[in-house]
């Protein structure tokens, strides 16, 4: 009996009062309802599964007449009917600042890599807002990747928001490990949304480096973690990136993927009861897409410049997200799966890509330059079958004529392995040769 009275003791002493607290009532697949507490969408919950068992926190989707909806963080195995429920915190913080380059974290901001903790660096809120249309400074200053194709074709102006648009398999994770590595900025903040467990290594060590992991923050989700989590993680990379800018350092922000990200909170928006519209995707995730992308660019600190990976389903670059995503971005790069085939690297097809700032940044002879090699290239395209059956003329069309004449120099020219930086004056040095007519 005085075992007992002291457990409860205990309990009473530790409990906070103030807290709105309830019982789990029903759980339909990932969707805890939870009766007698109310609290704002976006709070977190703990679920009290008992003393021999950790407790579930949750967060608050959304709500149905007089019951808070909850999704878990992690696994929500053990949660039974009647459990206590007590709010936790209103919102979500994370670490920032420049202890965490060099770091893998998870979506909650813990440490992954096995370093020490975090818990002396400052924490920012998760969910920031995108700096005012009237305070953002202009584009107006190349932001060089040491890519040549992206470079010389597809500019990007410091500050400018891409999308990568490709399938699986085409060399995404590839080209994100030479921005990392070669992109003139301070920082890079890495975002990896539900990617496999077993690429994420790989990535780290292969694709960054060393010396790219020495200016970067990874954090990491991978697939088998919750949606909430994916969802996190996406959130919790912007507002380290946002906290690095208004620190007054250039920033690269590279998220993969913008899909992944976005059929995460189609989970959540589905459970949470919202009706499905364009292939199953609820209304919310259209909305939160612009959120998210709108906090990158200028501020009137300094620049984030972002790179948003778009899979593909089944190489149709019309899907509900890519098209969603190429009408947010400042500019896309479509990654070509008969590039790859043919060992063309990084697989980047020129013709069907577009910097929207480009025409604002580069120098006029370096725009006829590349006005030039574009002419050619739609040449060759348009008129492939023809020259592979021997059934064109030569002199017929002088801009074709041109066009095969330099068509093994311009794949050379495209063609980069992956260790090889290119500045930015060799590469619009080269782009202006390569076009000369003589």
């Amino acid at each position: 009996m005085h075992q007992i009275w002291a457990e409860l003791q205990d309990r009473v002493g530790s409990s906070d009062p103030v807290r709105p607290m309830g019982r789990v009532a029903d759980l339909v697949g990932m969707v805890i309802e939870v009766r007698g507490m109310s609290g704002p969408v976006g709070a977190l919950c703990r679920i009290d599964r008992g003393r021999s068992r950790a407790p579930v926190v949750c967060e608050v989707v959304g709500f149905r007449e007089d019951r808070l909806l909850l999704m878990p963080l992690r696994d929500g195995a053990g949660v039974a009917p009647g459990q206590p429920v007590t709010l936790v915190a209103d919102n979500l913080t994370v670490p920032v600042g420049t202890g965490l380059l060099g770091r893998v974290i998870d979506g909650l901001g813990r440490p992954l890599d096995g370093g020490p903790p975090l818990g002396d660096l400052p924490r920012a809120i998760l969910g920031g807002h995108a700096p005012g249309a009237m305070s953002r400074r202009r584009s107006q200053e190349i932001m060089a990747t040491g890519i040549r194709s992206l470079d010389s074709m597809i500019t990007t102006a410091r500050g400018q928001r891409m999308g990568i648009f490709a399938g699986s398999g085409v060399g995404k994770s590839v080209l994100m490990g030479m921005l990392a590595r070669q992109a003139t900025v301070d920082i890079n903040v890495l975002a990896l949304i539900g990617e496999r467990g077993r690429e994420v290594k790989e990535f780290i060590e292969r694709d960054l480096g060393p010396d790219g992991l020495a200016r970067s923050v990874v954090v990491v989700v991978t697939s088998d973690e919750s949606a909430v989590m994916r969802a996190k993680g996406a959130e919790t990379a912007m507002t380290i990136a946002e906290h690095f800018r208004e620190d007054d350092h250039q920033v690269l922000f590279l998220m993969d993927s913008a899909t992944r990200y976005a059929m995460a909170l189609r989970e959540i928006g589905l459970a949470a009861g919202e009706p499905p519209t364009t292939k199953g995707y609820p209304p919310s995730v259209f909305a939160a897409l612009p959120r998210l992308c709108e906090r990158a660019g200028w501020s009137d600190v300094n620049s984030m410049t972002a790179f948003f990976t778009v899979l593909i389903e089944g190489d149709d670059i019309h899907d509900p997200i890519g098209d969603a995503m190429r009408s947010i971005l400042d500019g896309h790069v479509m990654l070509s799966r008969d590039l790859a085939r043919q060992h063309h690297y990084p697989a980047i097809d020129v013709l069907g890509s577009v910097s929207r700032l480009r025409n604002d940044i580069v120098e006029k002879e370096d725009l006829e330059a590349g006005a030039r090699l574009l002419r050619w290239m739609k040449a060759l395209e348009d008129n492939r079958d023809l020259v592979n059956i021997g059934a064109y003329v030569p002199g017929s069309d002088r801009i074709l004529d041109a066009a095969l004449e330099k068509a093994e120099a311009v794949r050379e020219f495209l063609v980069q392995g992956i260790d090889e930086n290119s500045t930015l004056a060799d590469t619009m040095a080269g782009l202006r040769t390569l076009t000369e007519v003589v």
